[in-house]
């Protein structure tokens, strides 16, 4: 019998299926790797944006600085108010503990409040000043290390990912990011 063979045998196939799986298994961690590594440059990046914003509100609305996120979002192409000053994006703003790209923020207000004279429908802001902080929602699965900032505008880190005390300044352990 003379037949010529068509396609590929079974060998080839689970050769080349071996090959794709050896490929895959050095993929997969690099890629989760940079996926924290994102996910960690997009918190650092929503905490200096928060915290510019909260410095606007304070010297745009003179009753101190904000004592939630919502207060400095709002929604997208209503007039700004003290109450919802469009300082921030509405993913930022959505609630206490605002939740983006694998990472949890809040700001944690300070314990003295403005008692100056407040435009109508204000709420007083604190004078003492704000923490903001951000944390992986799953440690070394979304990201590896927990970060916050605070009026004095340094981000400092934790590299164990722990969810950071609230408190009106970051802790003075946590180190400083470079």
């Amino acid at each position: 019998m003379n037949r010529k063979q068509k396609g590929f045998s079974l060998i080839e196939l689970l050769i080349v299926v071996a090959i794709i799986l050896i490929i895959a298994a050095i993929a997969i961690p690099n890629l989760m790797r940079a996926r924290m590594a994102a996910n960690e440059t997009s918190a650092v990046g929503s905490l200096r944006t928060i915290n510019t914003a909260a410095v606007s509100y304070y010297s745009t609305y003179n009753i101190g600085f904000p004592t939630s996120l919502p207060k400095l979002g709002g929604v997208a192409g209503a007039v700004a108010t003290c109450n919802a000053a469009q300082l921030i994006d509405p993913v930022l703003s959505a609630g206490v503990i605002a939740q983006k790209s694998g990472y949890f923020v809040t700001l944690n207000p300070g314990a003295v409040p403005y008692t100056g004279p407040l435009p109508a429908g204000c709420v007083a802001g604190n004078m003492d000043g704000y923490e903001v902080t951000a944390y992986p929602v799953s440690v070394g699965t979304s990201g590896q290390r927990s970060f916050c900032v605070d009026g004095s505008g340094v981000i400092r880190q934790d590299p164990t990912g722990a969810t950071p005390a609230a408190a009106v300044n970051c802790p003075a352990a946590m180190l400083p990011l470079q």
